[in-house]
């Protein structure tokens, strides 16, 4: 594997845990909002990753040992969690039903504020990985010193 196929590998490591980063921040944004843009409730969004068989400059997949070809990671779409809401009782709300009853989004801050620890370890790996391939290309062009 050369210097830019590491490099390939985690640059698209970093963008899709940067995707998986901001769909976290919004559905943060959201836990509490009683309406969409369009009337209904805010449904919690997934990102869901894919390996992709990663191309060479001629478009052609780069192969390995053993005769896998390398992959890198994509979000391949995001998802909305279907779970129903969650109801809270608050019959003077403006968005309450004809019981009492309020929807919230279907967000769980504990899980989501975990899954944001997770995906920020995971960029902080995808960034070791880069300095690590970058810090052997500079040592390989020290030895032709």
């Amino acid at each position: 594997m050369d210097f830019f196929t590491a490099m390939d590998i985690s640059s698209s490591a970093l963008s899709a845990e940067r995707t998986r980063m901001n769909t976290i921040s919004s559905n943060l944004a959201n836990a509490n909002s009683t309406r969409s843009s369009d009337g209904s409730v805010y449904r919690r969004r997934n990102p869901i990753f894919s390996a992709t068989p990663l191309m060479e400059r001629g478009a052609v997949a780069v192969p390995a040992a053993g005769g896998q070809g390398v992959k890198k990671v994509m979000v391949a779409q995001i998802v909305e969690d279907l779970s129903p809401p969650r109801l809270h009782y608050d019959p003077n709300h403006p968005d309450a039903d004809e019981k009492g009853y309020v929807a919230l989004p279907n967000v769980n801050v504990v899980e989501e504020m975990a899954d944001m620890i997770s995906a920020t370890r995971a960029y902080e790996a995808n960034i070791t990985a880069t300095q690590a391939a970058k810090s052997m290309a500079m040592k390989t062009l020290e030895l032709g010193r």
